[in-house]
């Protein structure tokens, strides 16, 4: 298009302008353009109805070295013989323009099936080949040389993001800068997040246009475009309340249209504020001296103060008040302006900038001993703000909302002495000869604007953007953490007994079969003198439903109930059962136990005893039990209290849609809790797929979704490519229901029932590609992918499928294979997982089972220097705890986890470690007053 056109012009570099006169019928219109934007706009509307533009969705967004792509022009620039315009000259470019082309994956592409195109670019109208398309215009085409044949996007409107509330800066540059993620994939996130795509979906199915980048970067830039955009929001909300105020000045509404942060925001508007009593620059303005302030900067030479001397007016009754009214005024000035803000930050990051805290002088005398003694690290603490670590700011905040800790940040001295030369010498240098009198003014006006105004502000925005990136870090460490506890692989095919622990009460025992169902509960008392007579029972229910794992939830009476168990197993009580038993969390299990949910679920136990049945569930499939519980009672954070509940939330939320995404779901067998947290889907449309399975019988594909009350074709794409069917339950099903079809029939025929009764819907046909995780807009593709093969369908996840995939990708590539294809690596290599991956497969089988155990050990029988092995409790940036089976969890520091020393095999998210991953341990100390055991980490098992 023409706006197109305007931009590449302003993509040139320098070198390249003299080729510019090659569009001979531009250059008119080029001459006008600053004077006239009408131009641009008639010129975009006369090409609309001239051309059509065709562009390939299937091409990668990231720029290749030798990539040479290249825009067709208009027919009638090709016949006043003019080349078209390469878009390969600067690297960048090529990215944002394509940030159209996901729009296309959300059609029916049966385009990819037609022959390369001959044709010129003005191409006739195309119909739409969405199936959901309501009152829509027509997808627009773009042609490209690597691929002329073309796929229908939709126009979003070109590279430039249109914001509702605009700002003077380009919410693109400041999200990459911010994220340090490229701009492009800024851009097509930003687009992405507007048409209301998942992050699951854009993870899984947009990888080409996101650059690879992994759900937890997708949620930052998210968090950041948020915060962005509430900047914005709230700016132009403070103009249209300055504007009505009457209080609006062009400088002033600059200045709020340039911040960034809602801290600078609050600083520009902060005067201005309904109920403030007004600054001292606002009151000396009021008096007057605004001119006077103006006029020593600008033309002091005719400047007298003197005759603003008024006796009787209070600001103005000596020289001494005029002259601190007009050095407010200038200080007021300084410290509003743009370029000398951006001097000041630039100086502080190239200079020793610390925080630090010290013991409050009140909580010395009145504290809590206790209290302060948690915050002794703290109490003479000294850091530079570039290393400080994250969990020390978050304890120092800690420290000062609890009045333990005084809290400030040194500036050197040094900082605002070359601050204070560079206002006087060069950004506000009078233009005419100071008196020596004005210049003292001067001088002490920016003195004044440091330590009153700039100083504050520093310190604060100082203590802000560490708080903020000690939150999110801690937050996105909950994610991580809870990704993995969520991940754990599920311990399927056998019985559990879950034992929730308890001293006088006592321990409450749930066994449940090999499919979550519950067997038998009861209340055991093992720890008030009758063990023994106890220890016959629980083997009756062991031998009688042939259960030999037993389920140890880690709260109170834990460490005893582990202890009768570890004594029975070690004398063998339980023979012939080889009985083992395992420790797990049961953070959330009293909460979750009486919850409307459990209610529903167990509405005849006893709340008491749904906790064991939940600690058992826990070990079974932890993913379909821990989605129950809000998951910031899972507890496997840090400060998790002290940070934005609602940031934690979101992200929390996130993570479990995320997982149980990733790990899909049988629609036809899952429960309504574990379907809710799909991409896409929500309590509502959960409990719609319910109810259209139990009226109509289980789905039999996916496009049966679509009959589903409230779920949309949005809502379809984002949750059609993680739900899951097994085809051997499907099969069975539609047999059964093709013979009572034809028993029917034979009846009618026979006159033995009416054709009223006889009607039978008949069996909808499945669809072998429904168990994998294949999108179904890629169907198209994979059906062609394997006629290239010459593979079928109904050997999905065979060795047979995964030779044919092999030959065919050694011979011609991955690349040449998706070439020919007309797609993208990405795709592909999604379609070769769903075709070669065994029916069945689970993500989780590549994360860690617990920690079966058959003997216990004691805290006291630690020795500097043993080897042990145990389980990840908790990860946080200062270290990892790992439970050793002693009851306390040991801390292996940070610095000595390496990379050497991690698992090469397995695929990380990070350098850290997880909760749930095994790993092999050297006991380094041990402060057994204390309950304090520090690790080093051996290896990764």
């Amino acid at each position: 298009t023409s706006e197109s056109e305007e931009e590449e012009e302003e993509w040139e570099p320098k070198s390249k302008i003299a080729r510019r006169p090659r569009l001979p019928k531009k250059t008119e219109a080029k001459t006008k353009k600053a004077a006239a934007p009408r131009s641009i706009v008639a010129r975009k509307m006369v090409k609309k109805v001239a051309i059509k533009e065709e562009m390939d969705e299937s091409l990668p967004i990231a720029p290749v070295e030798d990539n040479k792509m290249q825009l067709l022009k208009p027919k009638e620039e090709d016949d006043a013989g003019t080349k078209p315009k390469s878009l390969n000259r600067k690297p960048e470019v090529p990215k944002k323009r394509e940030i159209n082309s996901f729009q296309g994956k959300n059609q029916n592409s049966s385009v990819s099936d037609e022959k390369p195109s001959t044709s010129v670019p003005v191409v006739k109208q195309e119909k739409c080949e969405e199936e959901f398309a309501f009152d829509e215009p027509p997808s627009k085409k773009i042609k490209l040389n690597a691929c002329p044949e073309g796929k229908p996007v939709k126009n979003l409107g070109g590279n430039k993001i249109k914001e509702e509330f605009e700002m003077n800066w380009d919410i693109v540059q400041a999200l990459s800068e911010i994220t340090n993620v490229e701009p492009w994939v800024c851009a097509n996130l930003i687009h992405l997040f507007q048409e209301e795509n998942t992050i699951p979906f854009i993870a899984r199915y947009r990888k080409e246009l996101i650059n690879n980048l992994e759900a937890d970067a997708l949620r930052e830039v998210q968090q950041t475009l948020e915060e962005l955009r509430t900047v914005a929001k709230k700016t132009h909300t403070m103009i249209q309340k300055l504007k009505k105020e009457g209080k609006l000045s062009s400088c002033l509404l600059k200045g709020l249209l340039n911040c960034r942060t809602l801290e600078e925001l609050d600083h520009v508007s902060a005067p201005y504020k309904t109920g403030n009593k007004g600054t001292k620059a606002q009151r000396a303005k009021q008096l007057g001296l605004e001119p006077a302030a103006l006029s020593l900067l600008q033309n002091p030479v005719e400047l007298n103060l003197f005759s603003y001397i008024r006796p009787n007016t209070k600001g103005l009754a000596n020289i001494q008040e005029v002259e601190t009214g007009v050095q407010h005024i200038l200080a007021d000035i300084f410290a509003k302006d743009k370029d000398t803000l951006d001097f000041i930050r630039k100086l502080c990051q190239q200079r020793y900038i610390s925080i630090q805290s010290t013991l409050a002088k009140v909580s010395s005398k009145n504290g809590n001993e206790k209290d302060i003694d948690k915050f002794q690290l703290y109490h003479e603490f000294s850091c530079n703000i570039k290393n400080i670590q994250h969990h020390q700011i978050l304890a120092i905040n800690r420290g000062e909302n609890l009045k333990i800790l005084t809290v400030k940040v040194n500036i050197p001295d040094g900082v605002k002495n070359e601050f204070c030369w560079w206002c006087v010498n060069e950004r506000w240098r009078p233009k005419q000869f100071l008196k020596p009198e004005f210049m003292r003014i001067l001088r002490s006006s920016v003195e004044d604007a440091y330590k009153r105004l700039i100083y504050p502000l520093l310190c604060r925005e100082f203590r802000s953007k560490l708080t903020s990136d000690a939150e999110k870090e801690s937050v996105m460490m909950f994610g991580r953490n809870l990704r993995q506890l969520l991940l754990t692989s599920p311990v399927r095919g056998r019985a559990l007994m879950g034992v929730d622990p308890g001293y006088k009460h006592g321990c409450k025992l749930a066994i449940i079969s090999p499919t979550s169902q519950v067997l038998h509960t009861d209340v055991v008392y093992l720890h008030s003198g009758q063990g023994f007579r106890e220890a016959e029972k629980i083997k009756r229910l062991l031998l009688q439903y042939n259960c030999s794992t037993v389920v140890i939830g880690n709260g109170t009476a834990c460490r005893e109930t582990e202890a009768y168990f570890a004594d029975l197993i070690m004398k063998k009580y339980f023979a012939p059962l080889d009985v083992v038993y395992c420790i797990v969390s049961e953070a959330g299990a009293s909460i979750y136990s009486v919850s409307p949910e459990a209610s529903k679920e167990m509405p005849d136990l006893d709340p008491n005893l749904r906790s064991a049945v939940s600690i058992a569930r826990r070990v079974q499939d932890p993913l379909a039990e821990l989605v129950k519980i809000e998951p910031k009672h899972i507890g496997v954070g840090m400060y998790q209290h002290d940070v934005s509940q609602t940031l934690l939330k979101a992200t929390l939320d996130s993570v479990v849609e995320e997982c149980v995404s990733f790990v899909g779901v049988d629609i036809n067998i899952c429960s309504e809790i574990l379907l809710r947290h799909i991409a896409g889907l929500n309590t509502n449309r959960a409990k719609n797929i319910i109810e259209w399975r139990e009226k109509n019988g289980p789905f039999i594909n996916r496009e049966q979704l679509k009959e589903v009350k409230g779920l949309g074709p949005k809502t379809f794409q984002q949750c059609a490519g993680f739900i899951r069917f097994n085809q051997e339950y499907i099969k069975t099903f539609c047999s059964n229901k093709k013979n009572e079809l034809g028993s029917r029939a034979l009846l009618t025929k026979a006159g033995a029932l009416s054709k009223k009764k006889s009607k039978l819907t008949p069996c909808a046909l499945p669809n072998p590609l429904d168990q994998t995780c294949i999108h179904p807009e890629s169907y198209n593709i994979a059906m062609r992918f394997l006629s290239l093969i010459g593979g079928n369908a109904n050997d999905i996840g065979k060795s047979d499928m995964q030779q044919k995939v092999n030959a065919v990708i050694q011979k011609e590539g991955l690349e040449g294979t998706a070439k020919r294809l007309n797609t993208t690596v990405h795709t592909l290599q999604l379609i070769i997982d769903g075709l070669t991956q065994p029916e069945g497969y689970d993500i989780r089988t590549d994360f860690d089972k617990p920690d079966f155990k058959r003997s216990i050990v004691c805290l006291e029988d630690l020795s500097v220097g043993a080897v042990l092995t145990g389980k990840v409790e908790n990860a946080t940036p200062f270290g990892v705890f790992v439970d050793i089976g002693v009851g306390k969890s040991g801390l292996i520091p940070v610095r000595n986890i390496t990379e050497a020393k991690l698992s090469k095999v397995k695929k990380r998210r990070s350098l850290g470690l997880g909760p749930g991953e095994r790993v092999e341990v050297k006991v380094l100390n041990v402060d057994i007053p204390r309950l304090r055991i520090t690790l080093d980490l051996i290896r990764v098992l």
